[in-house]
């Protein structure tokens, strides 16, 4: 999931530490096809790469003068395809999404990534409660000591869950899609009602 603004801006640096591989997630899933679930896993994390480099891909064309529309987007990856959040014309989503899945599988992995995605609020949270905890069965029991104890939790978790939650996004949550079909984009209603753009895609070996 991931929300952004129009004056977001990709970073050039290289975010994983290897190069995908067109292939992987094909093989891996003729290895594990009969672990119930996989195949919607692998799915997911490549809808939700396409989802943040579409999300790039509006912001970059917003900041360029292209289209003034993309005030505020947000996006929710499924199975199916994803939901996108915000102020855009359906055939400048197409266009956008068609760019940001040539750009992906061609090299620009780093578009995966967003700094805005829930990813980052997750892991931020388990980080803060996780040093919560911990701080809470390490220091004596008293008001004061806690208290700090909580700050200090929470400062070290702010100063840390962006990276954690960067690395996350690339080795757990995302993946290129390589094995992506985007199928059509209309405006659908998600699963709380709320009227949305939804992308779908199918998956292709």
């Amino acid at each position: 999931m991931t929300t952004a603004t129009s004056h977001s801006t990709s970073t050039d640096s290289f975010p994983f530490e290897f190069a995908p591989s067109a292939t992987q997630d094909r093989d891996l899933l003729h290895q594990l096809n009969f672990v119930p679930g996989v195949k919607e896993i692998l799915i997911t994390r490549q809808v939700h790469a396409l989802e943040h480099a579409t999300v790039w891909v509006l912001s970059e064309w917003a900041n360029g003068g292209i289209s003034g529309e993309e005030d505020r987007l947000g996006g929710m990856s499924t199975a199916a395809g994803f939901y996108l959040y915000g102020r855009v014309q359906t055939s400048r989503l197409r266009q956008a999404v068609q760019t940001a899945k040539q750009r992906l599988t061609a090299g620009e992995w780093h578009l995966a990534v967003h700094p805005r995605c829930g990813t980052n609020l997750s892991v931020g949270m388990m980080l803060t409660g996780g040093l919560a905890m911990g701080i809470n069965l390490a220091l004596p029991k008293g008001p004061i000591e806690q208290l700090l104890g909580l700050g200090v939790a929470a400062g070290v978790a702010t100063q840390l869950a962006p990276e954690l939650g960067s690395w996350a996004q690339r080795y757990l949550t995302t993946a290129i899609p390589f094995n992506l079909q985007v199928d059509e984009t209309s405006i659908e209603q998600d699963l709380w009602g709320r009227s949305a753009h939804f992308v779908r895609v199918h998956w292709v070996e």
